[in-house]
């Protein structure tokens, strides 16, 4: 017999440092999962991955086993590595925090095309480039 999904959580870790404290905790405690279970094998899976932010979809069962399926990081987090920045604008359509090229967009659009809703590499650059913009990145080209 195939085992019942009971629900989906979406969180997002920095890369192979979780622990059972919050975030993970919170999120997963009340659906009576194996805390430090997860967290081996999601830092095992991420233990390459730096420091950077990863969303992860965990599906937990009625067995109380789970699955997890690890995203590309937010744009705004590749934005910033690429730029060099801590944070965007607090008035993005005034302050601008620094300027981005073409080819870092489409770096960061290779890296993020499988989970954008796009059908063509320069869709998903546009798409990067939004994100920019709305961090008070200038975008050139």
């Amino acid at each position: 017999m195939a085992k019942a999904l009971v629900t989906v959580v979406k969180i997002q870790l920095p890369a192979g440092k979780a622990n059972p404290a919050p975030p993970v905790g919170t999120a997963l405690g009340p659906h009576g999962i194996n805390l430090v279970g997860f967290c081996t094998e999601f830092n095992n899976a991420t233990k390459e991955m730096g420091d950077t932010i990863v969303p992860i979809e965990i599906s937990i069962f009625d067995d109380r086993s789970f699955t997890f399926i690890m995203k590309s990081p937010p744009a705004a987090v590749l934005i910033k590595k690429a730029l060099g920045i801590a944070k965007g604008s607090k008035v993005p359509n005034k302050d601008k925090v620094g300027t981005i090229t073409r080819a870092q967009l489409e770096e960061i659009a290779k890296i993020k095309v499988k989970d954008l809703n796009s059908n063509d590499m320069d869709a998903a650059v546009k798409i990067i480039a939004g994100a920019a913009r709305s961090m008070g990145v200038k975008v050139e080209g």
